[in-house]
């Protein structure tokens, strides 16, 4: 449900990247929320929100590189590869 409002949008966006269902998923996706989604571009949110229905065994997969995402949201994963590595290693 889109809404005009990109603050609103944020929250929402934010709330369902720390309520994925498995702890892993809400750690990964809602630690890179936290720390990405406030300064987002419309487009970037669009990004991140069509990676968010995709199931969690999928975007871990891709995270970790076990499978290549598909096309539209490679540039979400590769983001979100990016914090993964720094975060890890910090």
């Amino acid at each position: 449900m889109p809404t005009s409002d990109p603050d609103t949008r944020r929250r929402r966006l934010m709330f369902r990247a720390w309520h994925r269902g498995t702890r892993e998923a809400d750690l990964l996706l809602g630690r890179f929320a936290d720390a990405h989604v406030p300064g987002f571009e419309p487009t970037l949110l669009d990004g991140f929100e069509a990676l968010l229905t995709e199931s969690d065994p999928d975007i871990y997969d891709w995270v970790t590189g076990r499978l290549e995402p598909p096309p539209g949201h490679d540039n979400m994963v590769t983001l979100l590869r990016n914090f993964s590595n720094k975060t890890v290693r910090a």
